[in-house]
């Protein structure tokens, strides 16, 4: 009988083990196309925590139920059970195993958040961890690629309340777009005028608080050209809801036309959302409406105009 639970616990714990790394494969689905290289190991990592806790959701199911159907008190019984105290492999399994799981899922996420390479935050959160090397964006994986790629752009971005302004230094170009070559590392220059903003893109899996008064490096690498939409994931005043841009990723050859042709065009002010929607408020209510702080005025761009 001892064989028999010890083969049935086992069977128990293979089928919890294969529909828990089903439902972690069907994670991927749930998240947005993967537009840049680390999207690829936020999702690996995602994918590993869903599966943990779909294992320990249907683990701990499967024993309520098991307890429901196998071992109910009869009818009339108010006698407490035998009381299970004392046993020390069960306190080290669920201490130990908690806490290597933990320190990995740990060492994984700082593993990325590494490779993402974000600069200019050690000093903000008073961490001293210098490294020998410096850390560059992951790759799209290639047959001869053993050595990271140089950074291919650079780009300033600028945030305000409440609107994206973006200059390209090569060409002295600002646009209100961010365009950005595909397969090749950028780094952005992130920083802010006024409050706290934050750079959201979320097909990059990128999610990045800009501090005033600071400037943030990251280099990261797209992979899947196509349009995206930039957000405002810090709530930064009345308007933030409408502080977004267009992200495009292209071609190198389409990146270099678009740049060649925008520093051809004169800068003019931006249509900026929020100044329209704040001057629209302004004379319907003729000044007399809740206070609220004025939209910062726009940048002025060659592209679009």
């Amino acid at each position: 009988m001892k064989v028999f639970m010890s083969l049935l616990l086992a069977i128990a714990i293979a089928l919890d083990m294969i529909a828990s790394h089903w439902v972690g494969q069907q994670a991927y689905s749930w998240m947005p196309s993967q537009g840049t290289a680390e999207a690829q190991q936020v999702d690996n990592l995602f994918s590993f925590l869903v599966s943990i806790g779909t294992f320990i959701f249907i683990g701990i199911a499967a024993i309520i139920l098991y307890s429901i159907l196998t071992s109910r008190a009869p009818k009339g019984d108010f006698s407490h059970g035998h009381p299970a105290r004392g046993n020390w492999k069960i306190e080290v399994l669920w201490v130990v195993v908690p806490v290597l799981l933990v320190t990995w899922i740990a060492a994984q996420s700082y593993m990325i958040y590494q490779k993402i390479n974000i600069q200019g935050l050690t000093p903000i959160a008073h961490l001293h961890l210098p490294l020998e090397e410096p850390v560059y964006a992951a790759e799209k994986p290639t047959e001869n690629n053993n050595n990271p790629k140089p950074v291919a752009e650079e780009i300033e971005v600028i945030a305000k309340q409440w609107s994206w302004s973006f200059r390209y230094p090569r060409q002295n170009v600002t646009s209100t777009e961010l365009h950005l070559p595909v397969n090749q590392n950028v780094r952005l220059t992130l920083q802010s005028l006024d409050v706290i903003h934050g750079f959201y893109v979320p097909e990059f899996r990128i999610k990045q608080d800009i501090i005033p008064n600071r400037s943030i490096n990251f280099v990261f690498a797209p992979i899947r050209e196509g349009k995206y939409r930039l957000r405002d994931s810090q709530f930064s005043g009345t308007y933030f809801a409408l502080m977004d841009a267009d992200v495009y990723v292209e071609s190198p050859a389409a990146y270099d036309r678009w740049l060649t042709k925008a520093a051809t065009q004169s800068p003019t002010p931006a249509n900026n959302q929020a100044v329209s929607e704040y001057k629209k408020q302004v004379q319907k209510t003729r000044g007399s409406f809740w206070p609220t702080v004025k939209p910062a005025p726009p940048p002025v761009v060659n592209h679009p105009n």
